[in-house]
């Protein structure tokens, strides 16, 4: 599944092992989610922080775009991935 067809109400897992669900079905390089951690909260996610996508039961994994990738990399270089 893309990033691009992950729509509003879709459970979804982080690379960093939370769950999140989107709030609007939004595209692009960072997605407003509601983020299940310590606390619940609602903010930006970055769609390369996206790993899969939970459906019946079964997790889905995330196919990102080149502009998403180039994105983490950057981050990743920056030091705050």
């Amino acid at each position: 599944m893309k990033t691009n067809d992950i729509k509003k109400g879709m459970l979804c897992l982080l690379r960093n092992g939370w769950y999140a669900t989107p709030i609007n079905s939004t595209k692009g390089n960072t997605r407003d989610m509601t983020v299940k951690g310590y606390v619940t909260e609602t903010g930006s996610v970055y769609s390369h922080d996206i790993v899969a996508v939970i459906i019946d039961g079964e997790k889905i994994p995330v196919e990102h775009t080149p502009a998403q990738l180039e994105l983490r990399r950057q981050v990743i270089a920056l030091g705050l991935g």
